[in-house]
């Protein structure tokens, strides 16, 4: 196996494609987007993540893109501020942690690849033949020792290889938008969250950032949509936050002109192999963990280094999957239970919510209560121990 094709140049496939690089391999990336996608939303980067990313030379240039965000500012339906928690205490954020813009951390992916990865962007896989044989929408058919998804929770490649999404899809109840919008409220490397029972909308702006990001966020059935269908998916969002107070409304005419927005069902991706035939998946292709895990760029990294790693020393897909379903079990378990603490159910839970937050900053016995919160994301963005591949 010399010969791989990547399909997706988001973070799962620049990282698996640097990989496969570093252990000689020849790598294709195939792209739907026209050029790599910059932009996106913060992400955070941990434990056995942040070891990949030292591991790339990376860790130095990831921190100096950091966010730098500071604090957490919630207010009422009539603006008026209820508690306000320092980047710490929300975020968690130790030496274990760094956190970035996810088009920056892309774009340093990205670089790190292009002059020996050959990147085929404006276009996409539409067969895979048993023989390694794959046709495009635009070029000519080419033949690939192995291919690898790393295409997006509503990955093509899955789709080809393994079936309907629905089969493997875990509705966790919500669905949640972001885009960018003007910073008219001022904000510097700050957060600005209004919650309301069954939704919340959350407003940042990160160092170095003249606009700022909006987050919605609610409960909801499952929706019926056209993933590709924009105006369609705003319209859904304008009457799930319909009649929520604050800067809300102002944020809902701001998201009319938004051209990156995102709009998904909160979900996870389950399957009993990630790998069929000469197909192998990775990152939320094959183990998508959902946004309310804050764990999806950390599964992207850590599937991309054991993919390449257990590919280039024998160990093959089972190793790939041996080695790494503990991690990935340990991390889509975060997503149910984070969830309900980023959009709250009932009045008295928003209520006792809002009333911790305030009194946090000044409890004895803070840093244990603290624990309990961050411990469970650190303990899973750590439950894998990487091998030296390169050995």
């Amino acid at each position: 196996m010399t010969n791989i094709l990547i399909s997706g140049a988001s973070i799962a496939g620049t990282a698996t494609a640097y990989w496969l690089r570093r252990h000689g391999y020849t790598v294709t990336v195939v792209e739907r987007a026209p050029a790599i996608r910059t932009g996106g939303y913060k992400v955070d980067v941990r434990g056995a993540a942040l070891e990949v990313v030292e591991r790339m030379g990376l860790l130095d240039a990831v921190r100096a893109r950091g966010t730098d965000m500071r604090v957490a500012t919630y207010y009422d339906a009539a603006g008026r501020p209820l508690a306000a928690m320092d980047a710490d205490l929300f975020g968690g954020r130790t030496g274990d942690d760094a956190e970035i813009m996810r088009g920056d951390l892309n774009e340093l992916l990205y670089d790190l690849t292009r002059h020996e990865v050959e990147y085929v962007f404006g276009d996409s896989i539409t067969g895979i033949a048993e023989d390694g044989t794959v046709t495009f929408e635009r070029a000519q058919p080419r033949t690939f020792d192995l291919v690898v998804g790393a295409d997006g929770v509503h990955s093509n490649v899955r789709r080809l290889a393994f079936g309907a999404e629905q089969t493997c899809t875990r509705d966790l109840g919500h669905y949640i938008s972001i885009c960018t919008v003007p910073n008219t409220l001022g904000l510097d490397r700050e957060e600005a969250v209004h919650a309301a029972v069954g939704r919340t909308a959350n407003v940042y702006s990160t160092r170095q950032d003249t606009a700022a990001k909006a987050l919605f966020m609610w409960s909801s059935p499952p929706l019926d949509h056209d993933h590709r269908d924009v105006a369609g998916q705003k319209l859904l969002l304008a009457r799930a936050m319909d009649g929520v107070g604050w800067q809300v409304p102002a944020l809902l005419e701001a998201v009319r002109d938004a051209e990156d927005f995102y709009f998904d069902s909160v979900a996870q991706i389950h399957l009993d192999r990630w790998s069929k035939g000469r197909v192998v998946l990775v990152g939320d292709a094959g183990y998508c963990a959902s946004p309310a895990s804050g764990q999806g760029t950390s599964l992207a990294l850590v599937g991309a280094y054991v993919l390449a790693g257990e590919l280039a020393t024998g160990g093959g897909t089972e190793g790939y999957e041996r080695e790494l379903r503990p991690f990935v079990a340990a991390n889509q378990a975060l997503g149910p239970a984070n969830v309900k603490g980023m959009v709250i159910g009932s009045r008295a839970a928003l209520w006792f919510q809002l009333r911790m937050m305030r009194l946090l900053p000044r409890l004895p016995g803070r840093n244990r209560m603290i624990e309990r919160i961050t411990g469970p994301i650190l303990r899973a963005a750590n439950a894998v121990t990487l091998k030296d591949y390169a050995r």
